[in-house]
């Protein structure tokens, strides 16, 4: 079987990552407007027979439409699996009609998404309220954390860290960290009154003071609950405070507020272009898409 990795040309600086991870040619996709705004993607012809996209679904809503008419370009075109690689996966943080009037998205977007791929591969998903991500999807999927990738992009401790998650439902995250760190792990507690209105509880001093920190996030956008539980680090008395996300979402100027907090570094992984990419994604990657095909 031939196999292939489909980029967007945006990303073809990661995708192509990927494709030297599995020693596979790139089929770029080419993009085309109309005058008003629709698009209409061409593929490679013929395709791949495993045509591997890469895809990573931040700013989402563009994106979705081209992926989703380059899927059936793709299958047009002859390949016989699609696997779907998007290091972030979109609209799965409305798990949940939180308020009246509101949308659950992850069960409109996800199965959009899953009907047309073969198996789809993420980095640490917001599955907070969803048990089962190939479950959402109706197709095999494959959640990967980023532990190891970012444990290799922070410095060194000459003493046991403190991993510091951002919420409760972190804890499983931060005990892997604190295991791969040689190191101790705790959740802070959070209330978010809205997407730029977050509130952290202090830590502990006796658990803090003296000892390097490293605060955990999946997802960082506002910057907020990273800058407050910074702060909450340097009250405790924290020795060194280092920040690892896994998907930077945030601006400069939220990322400057993080690091005017007092963090001494932040590393984040590819799944995102970000001024703090320090962990490239591309060999998890690919060891999953490999696990994935053999699978079948």
């Amino acid at each position: 079987m031939t196999l292939a990795v489909a980029c967007f040309p945006d990303e073809r600086a990661p995708a192509s990552r990927l494709a030297a991870a599995l020693a596979a040619p790139l089929a770029p996709v080419t993009p085309h407007w109309f005058p008003d705004g629709e698009t209409r993607p061409r593929v490679a012809a013929p395709a791949a027979e495993v045509t591997v996209v890469y895809r990573s679904l931040d700013r989402p809503n563009g994106k979705l439409v081209d992926l989703l008419l380059a899927a059936d370009a793709w299958r047009r075109a002859g390949a016989q699996r699609l696997i779907l690689v998007a290091p972030y996966f979109c609209y799965l943080r409305q798990d949940a009609v939180f308020e009246p009037g509101e949308p659950l998205s992850r069960d409109v977007v996800a199965p959009l998404i899953g009907a047309r791929f073969d198996g789809v591969v993420t980095v640490q998903a917001h599955l907070h309220r969803t048990p089962d991500l190939a479950g959402a999807l109706g197709t095999p999927a494959c959640n990967l954390w980023a532990v190891e990738p970012l444990a290799r992009a922070l410095p060194s401790y000459s003493a046991r860290p403190l991993v510091v998650g951002p919420d409760a439902e972190s804890a499983p995250w931060a005990q892997a960290w604190s295991r791969r760190l040689c190191g101790d792990a705790i959740a802070l507690s959070k209330r978010r009154m809205g997407d730029r209105d977050v509130a952290v509880a202090d830590l502990p001093a006796a658990a803090v003071r003296e000892r390097p920190v490293v605060l955990i996030d999946d997802v960082a956008a506002s910057g907020e609950t990273l800058a407050r539980a910074v702060l909450a680090a340097k009250r405790a008395g924290a020795a060194s405070i280092d920040v690892a996300v896994a998907h930077a979402l945030m601006t400069p100027e939220a990322t400057g507020r993080v690091k005017a907090a007092g963090a001494r570094t932040i590393v984040s992984t590819d799944s995102i272009a970000h001024q703090t990419n320090a962990a490239p994604l591309a060999p998890i990657l690919a060891d999953a898409v490999r696990r994935m095909l053999e699978s079948r």
